[in-house]
């Protein structure tokens, strides 16, 4: 399956109408580097392949 690329810019511009937020265009844009930058950090780590027989961690109940 083909890595998904992740619209950015589409993200910021919903996530401004749903925290009502106004952000200015330099704001903005560093934003969209900012998520780039983690999206880079983070393609490693998501392409290693894992064992599908790999048991999940439980879950915590108090």
């Amino acid at each position: 399956m083909p890595p998904i690329t992740p619209d950015w810019a589409a993200y910021v511009a919903q996530m401004e109408q749903v925290l009502a937020l106004e952000l200015d265009d330099a704001r903005r844009q560093e934003l969209l580097t900012q998520f780039s930058r983690i999206a880079a950090m983070a393609e490693p780590l998501m392409a290693f392949a894992l064992d599908d027989r790999l048991e999940v961690a439980g879950v915590y109940q108090a």
